[in-house]
């Protein structure tokens, strides 16, 4: 088949052009250093000229309300008109475990306008919800950090590593269409706080974690960043990726 996964060049991206192109199909990474602008329109027909699925792993360069409801929305807008045109026959969107369970927050609102722009945009679709990425905890520590405390909430997640999620995208993509939501997360649930506390467990760096419900991205969420137990778990394990990476 031919794939063209837009968001080609990023974390996600790059990871499945490289899984399928394992398994012998032809593989397009569209992203705007390629040419190809989802936002804009730029480039679309050309590169989904003969494609049989259109994999989304695409991401808005801002978590404000407006800027990421304007960049899913639109690019949603571009990106099935050019689909119906060219008569894709998939469209895999990568999205987010409890998006539509945390109506506060902006950036999940405008993940769940993509998702009902997939719904109605005329193309059979599998929708991927994925838990947080191994690779965003130390971002987020980062964030968090004054005069050398980690201020992290208890919130509970269920984080997984960026190629067990990649897998799974690159599997929804070679399958046929369920037109409806697959989840996918880690193995363990914990807390952000310990999260940070395993973190530096491992990579000391002199800083130390304290909790502080206020604090931070996932402050106040409800627990719903964990799954249900119809969600696929994955095999790495946090500490494991940590030692690895």
């Amino acid at each position: 088949m031919k794939i063209v996964v837009v968001g080609g060049t990023g974390l996600i991206g790059s990871q499945v052009v490289t899984l399928v192109r394992g398994n012998g199909h032809e593989a397009v990474a569209a992203s705007p250093s390629t040419g190809v602008n989802a936002l804009t329109g730029e480039g679309l027909a050309q590169a989904l000229k003969d494609a049989d699925v259109v994999v989304d792993v695409s991401n808005s360069p801002s978590f404000d309300t407006g800027p990421a409801l304007e960049f899913f929305t639109r690019s949603a807008q571009h990106l099935f008109a050019a689909e119906r045109e060219a008569g894709v026959r998939h469209h895999v969107a990568l999205s987010i475990v409890g998006v539509d369970q945390v109506p506060d927050y902006g950036y999940y609102r405008a993940k769940v306008a993509q998702e009902e722009a997939v719904r109605a945009g005329g193309v059979p679709y599998t929708i991927v919800r994925a838990t947080q990425f191994f690779e965003f905890i130390g971002p987020v520590m980062d964030m968090s950090t004054e005069d050398g405390r980690v201020r992290l909430p208890s919130t509970r997640l269920r984080p997984m590593a960026s190629a067990d999620v990649a897998a799974a995208v690159a599997e929804a993509a070679q399958g046929e269409p369920v037109n409806g939501v697959r989840e996918i997360a880690g193995p363990e649930v914990h807390g952000l706080d310990r999260l940070g506390e395993i973190t530096l467990a491992v990579k000391p760096d002199g800083r130390t974690v304290v909790r502080d419900e206020a604090a931070g991205l996932f402050a106040g969420m409800p627990d719903v960043l964990t799954g249900d137990d119809t969600t696929h778990l994955a095999a790495t394990r946090y500490e494991d990726w940590l030692r690895e990476h």
